[in-house]
């Protein structure tokens, strides 16, 4: 695939901004795939005491931090407000109060500047990064969307065309990830402290459960491994990092075999890329990536940069968004309002459980 711009002389440029759950991020991202600049600022230290995402104390920090990281990141790119093309920032879905301080903040500078304004689906962001690392990407691909708030499996066919062939009927694994941390008392954030203490277990010593495994619904289920999480901890008949392994393990057997199934539903494609916090974790990679090789699939993952929420990969869907439309792109109203929940594929059927809330 060909660097994205409109003028060849002059790559686009687009200013991205982040702040839908505990980071705040700023990025500026050229056409051609460089990463001018970028900060992201955790509020890791602001949760911890509260083992989890507090959302009132979210949106104060982004609040707090966002101008100086603007000024900042502009600072280390050498530039000013004026040299970039657009402006894009997360719109949705996630934390209300955090995606208001991010799109407002945009919204203020497309004003000032006359620039256009780009509102971009938080998870077409995580969709589409690994097309900011991965030149040769092409669509269509199956992806593996699995985060702290998200776990789905969507045919990718384009910019903005999505077909979602499963989700969660109840909780996203990166959140089993995060009260399995929190039930063993690892502190937040939880996946990489479940990951680190699962190198040290044996992933067969605890018998958990892989909910749906077999099923014929195509969906996820984590609800129940969390619980069971808590029962073998409160046995006491289990060493930490033997509960740590197993739970591991079996999340990773419940994404195989969903995979599996939506590939004996419909089809392979010519890649299997994973996005989201999730694809962070290297146990979980490197099951997806021996899948991908079963199936003559090519596996793609974006870089671990680029795995947890960025604003580099906002500012990538707005410049792959700008290609799309070409001339045809005038941008956002500036009235548009934030949305806690914005699914990627409008037509897909509610399911069970909470599942349709993604």
């Amino acid at each position: 695939m060909s660097a994205i711009s409109h003028n060849p002389a002059s790559p686009t440029i687009i200013l991205g901004i982040e702040s839908s759950c505990d980071e705040t991020a700023v990025a500026l991202v050229r056409a051609d795939r460089t990463i001018l600049a970028q900060r992201i600022a955790s509020q890791e230290a602001e949760h911890a005491p509260y083992g989890g995402v507090v959302p009132e104390i979210a949106a104060r920090a982004h609040a707090e931090r966002l101008a100086p990281m603007l000024e900042g990141v502009m600072g280390d790119a050498g530039l000013a407000l004026g040299d970039v093309d657009a402006i894009a920032a997360t719109a949705g879905p996630g934390l209300i109060g955090g995606v208001m301080v991010g799109l407002v903040s945009a919204k203020a500078l497309a004003m000032a500047s006359g620039k256009p304004l780009i509102a971009v689906n938080h998870l077409e962001g995580h969709a589409l990064s690994p097309r900011l690392a991965d030149a040769d990407l092409a669509f269509p691909y199956l992806l593996l969307l699995v985060s702290g708030g998200h776990c789905q499996i969507l045919r990718v066919e384009g910019v903005g065309s999505y077909r979602r062939l499963a989700t969660t009927i109840d909780d996203a694994l990166g959140e089993a990830f995060d009260k399995t941390a929190k039930i063993l008392g690892l502190g937040y954030p939880g996946g990489p402290a479940v990951e680190r203490l699962a190198l040290e277990g044996d992933p067969k010593a605890v018998p958990l459960p892989r909910p749906l495994k077999g099923s014929a619904e195509p969906h996820f289920s984590f609800a129940g491994l969390k619980s069971a999480v808590l029962r073998a901890v409160e046995s006491g008949a289990h060493q930490p990092a033997d509960i740590a392994a197993s739970f591991q393990q079996a999340a990773i057997d419940c994404l195989i075999d969903r995979l599996e199934k939506a590939l004996r539903d419909h089809g392979a494609l010519p890649a299997l890329v994973v996005a989201g916090g999730v694809a962070a974790n290297k146990a979980v990679r490197g099951a997806l990536e021996a899948l991908a090789s079963r199936h003559a699939m090519r596996f793609c993952a974006p870089p671990m940069a680029l795995c947890t929420d960025n604003a580099a990969m906002i500012a990538w869907a707005g410049l792959e968004r700008m290609a799309a439309q070409g001339a045809e792109f005038a941008g956002d109203p500036l009235d548009l309002r934030a949305r806690p929940r914005w699914p990627l594929d409008d037509s897909a059927e509610a399911v069970r459980g909470a599942g349709v809330k993604a």
